[in-house]
């Protein structure tokens, strides 16, 4: 999506969403003309090797337990039943 008209905003609202945050501009056209451009709020950054080790340094830090999936659906019925209690199906 490199062009959207102005009565496309309320119909193309998602493709706009997803374009811009793949890091695309867009030109906003109103009555044949480019009235604007459309870019994201920051440039998309991409992970580098030192990103993702600081990143694996941090999860170490932070001592999670290990959980299976099993025990992750307990606890997470748990959260709900206290949240909403048994009305809950």
């Amino acid at each position: 999506m490199q062009v959207i008209t102005t009565t496309q905003l309320r119909t193309k609202s998602k493709e706009l969403v997803k374009a811009l945050q793949e890091g695309c501009s867009v030109d906003l056209i109103h009555r044949s003309k480019v009235i604007g451009i459309l870019k994201p709020a920051q440039e998309p950054k991409p992970l580098t090797k030192e990103d993702i080790d600081s990143l694996k340094k941090l999860a170490q830090k932070l001592n999670l337990p290990k959980l299976s999936y099993k025990e992750r659906g307990r606890r997470y019925g748990k959260y709900l039943m206290g949240k909403y209690g048994k009305s809950l199906s």
